[in-house]
């Protein structure tokens, strides 16, 4: 298949505005499937994990392929819910376009804002869909506005609903000013074209009022179409098609459709559209990567960026963006950039430094698979028997080494303790545990050294609570768990420095013989994060031994010295060395950083950091006054609330500590009606008055 009839698309929104329901009408439509899968009743296609299936949300996101138009939609189904976000930030890592779908009656939500700020960190032009225009409330035009106001996004309309409500049935075409009406009825049946004469006279007027101002908007972002505005002409459906196809692309406009997937309207429309407006591999051209000089033309003088060009006689180009460890054999995703996989090829991992043999090449369709000869640029599929690739690796060939930018993920903000029931299943519990941390990389698995336990990390409490039911169903494990506990990090307050020496000797008691020396000083990084190192110019250490230094550095930095937890925003300065050669070693190097670092620690104030969450609770008016309260007595810091309609909505910021739980306080302040949605806003010390109170100090 050509490059240039190629979509990679996802689909993406705020939990419950229906992005699964739109997938499975797209794989009904498309006659991929023959019926109708229903999120519902636990019959969607795309939601496949016995998990999804019974709690009626997106977990893990699910890859298809659908054909439209003489074309290929690869198509990625995403999770809605915040826990699940890094599901949503691999996905558009590696597509070329998204739809955003908001819920008519609520326009933009919390999540959908973490999606949209997740697109363009990718630019990923997108598409946008009003969902449930069906219900009582949906507004099309109030939440393409929530869309202008909340996301920042140049949304313009192009569709105007034909009916509301129950008899919303149909939209108008403003690109083709034409009607078109869906057979609720009989779904499987071609739409009806409604031409302009039958359409009453307030849709006349407004159509051609909407009309006006999407050419308007087009015209201000796109020259060719300006010029005809300016020139008084009218443009024609072909020429407003270009331009709004153009400035797509471009990332300067989202042209917004409605549509009601549930009752199957607005579907082919939507399909069309991503035909239309969406790019190719072709329209996004080469990825950027970098090669060792002299190895990629355009790779000279040490590392160099290179682009891979969509070309499947070019180098070949792989991007490993999802790992999934079945009970059967592992599946490697993989977007093609460049060049062409065949199966029983040897690829280069430059990460590892090791070759992986392809055993299948699989096309996906949710949880079914396809095996395929080969695969080409723009091509999404899985592959087994690599062994020891991770998320966010490069695949290519060894003559032609290269890396792409990889992926970076959310810190987990929750703890819990684990263990198995019988200590005979302990071995089966942490191989269960390190399959599901291969796969997901927000979740992690230390071994408590006090106690023994397994302590499990996430992203929150229904993560966690999914991975432990993952654990029973797909494991067969009978676990005991603990209360959930916040993520806690350390940092240190100003600058400290530290040297160290470890140089023995032949025959000493204390081991080989081993040498090696550095000195160091750690300083606070603004920008927070995971620790970092960094090397000054000559600083004395080797080479071959800078590695072992840093693995050294960064793993002792996973507790710190306080209190034992992970240190936050640490840059490690390395700014000399002592050498003796023939005698320096590699372990001498690395002992000799991990004591230094010890000393430089030891040396400074060490702060304690706590998890604070952004969040957004959407209450009906007459519960708002009770919410807004509780949530002041929480420690809240509320920074905004707004009216919209009938229902409020709080924003704010709140350590993590005080939510636990805090969604049946929600539902009992509300009477079930209003929802809450948290994502990870940063860090803040702990005051030290309160460490006693929470029992990590004792006097």
């Amino acid at each position: 298949m050509a490059t240039d009839r190629i979509r990679n698309i996802g689909i993406a929104a705020h939990i419950d505005a229906g992005k699964t329901t739109v997938s499975e009408r797209f794989l009904f439509f498309t006659g991929v499937e023959r019926r109708m899968g229903e999120v519902h009743e636990g019959t969607a296609v795309m939601d496949w994990m016995e998990e999804e299936r019974t709690r009626g949300i997106t977990i893990t996101s699910a890859v298809t392929t659908v054909p439209w138009r003489d074309h290929v939609v690869n198509l990625i189904d995403t999770p809605g819910h915040v826990d699940f976000t890094v599901e949503v930030e691999r996905s558009m890592r590696v597509l070329d376009g998204a739809i955003l779908v908001v819920a008519g009656p609520t326009g933009v939500q919390a999540q959908s804002e973490t999606v949209w700020r997740q697109m363009k960190r990718h630019d990923v032009p997108c598409l946008a869909f009003v969902n449930r225009m069906d219900l009582p409330g949906a507004d099309a035009a109030q939440a393409v506005e929530s869309m202008r106001q909340r996301l920042g996004a140049n949304a313009v309309t192009l569709q105007v609903p034909m009916g509301e409500g129950r008899d919303f049935d149909g939209v108008i075409d403003l690109v083709k000013m034409c009607g078109i009406r869906f057979n609720l009825e009989a779904p499987g049946t071609p739409t009806l074209t409604v031409p302009q004469a039958q359409w009453t006279e307030q849709q006349q007027v407004e159509a051609e009022v909407l009309r006006a101002e999407l050419v308007e908007a087009v015209a201000n972002v796109d020259d060719a179409l300006g010029d005809l505005v300016l020139n008084d002409q009218d443009p024609t459906p072909e020429q407003l098609s270009a331009a709004l196809r153009r400035a797509t692309l471009a990332r300067r406009i989202v042209p917004t459709l409605v549509g009601a997937a549930l009752r199957n309207v607005g579907i082919q429309p939507l399909l069309d559209a991503v035909i239309d407006y969406l790019p190719s591999p072709a329209d996004r051209g080469g990825v950027q990567g970098e090669s060792p000089a002299g190895s990629l033309p355009g790779a000279e003088g040490g590392d160099a960026g290179v682009t891979l060009l969509p070309d499947p006689d070019g180098p070949l180009s792989a991007l490993a963006f999802k790992m999934t460890a079945d009970l059967n054999e592992d599946l490697c995703f993989c977007r093609i950039y460049s060049g062409t996989i065949q199966s029983g090829d040897k690829l280069w991992n430059p990460r590892t430094r090791r070759m992986e043999r392809v055993a299948r090449i699989l096309q996906m369709h949710a949880e079914h698979r396809e095996a395929v000869e080969n695969a080409g640029p723009g091509s999404i599929v899985a592959l087994t028997g690599v062994k020891l690739t991770r998320t966010g690796d490069t695949l290519c060939h060894r003559g032609t080494p290269h890396t792409l930018e990889g992926l970076t993920f959310p810190e987990a903000v929750i703890r819990q303790t684990v263990e198995p029931e019988s200590g005979a299943d302990r071995e089966r519990l942490l191989e269960a545990l390190r399959r599901l941390e291969f796969e997901d990389p927000t979740f992690h698995v230390l071994e408590d050294p006090e106690t023994g336990q397994w302590v499990i990390s996430g992203m929150g409490e229904l993560h966690l609570e999914i991975l432990q039911h993952r654990l029973e169903r797909e494991f067969s494990l009978a676990i005991r768990v603990g209360s959930p506990r916040v993520a806690y990090r350390e940092a240190i307050a100003g600058h400290g420095s530290g040297e160290a020496v470890v140089d023995r000797a032949e025959g000493a008691t204390s081991g080989k013989p081993a040498f090696g020396g550095v000195s160091l000083e750690v300083a606070m990084k603004p920008s927070g994060g995971a620790p970092i190192v960094e090397w000054a110019p000559n600083s004395g250490v080797p080479e071959e031994f800078r590695p072992a230094v840093e693995e050294s550095l960064l793993g002792s930095a996973k507790a710190g010295p306080r209190f034992g937890f992970p240190m936050e925003g640490v840059r490690i300065r390395v700014v000399s060395g002592q050498s003796r050669p023939g005698r320096d070693t590699e372990q001498g190097f690395a002992q000799a950083a991990a004591l230094a670092l010890a000393q430089a620690l030891g040396a400074v104030q060490i702060d304690l950091l706590e998890p604070v969450m952004d969040f957004e609770i959407r209450s009906p008016e007459q519960f708002a006054g009770g919410v807004l309260a509780d949530m002041n007595s929480q420690g809240a810091n509320i920074r905004e609330v707004e009216s919209e309609g009938e229902e409020r909505l709080l924003r704010g910021q709140v350590p993590l500590l005080s939510m636990f739980g805090y969604s049946t306080t929600l539902r009992s302040l509300s009477q079930g009606r209003a929802s809450l949605s948290m994502e990870l806003g940063g860090f803040q010390v702990v005051p030290e008055r309160e460490l006693k109170a929470r029992g990590l100090v004792w006097e």
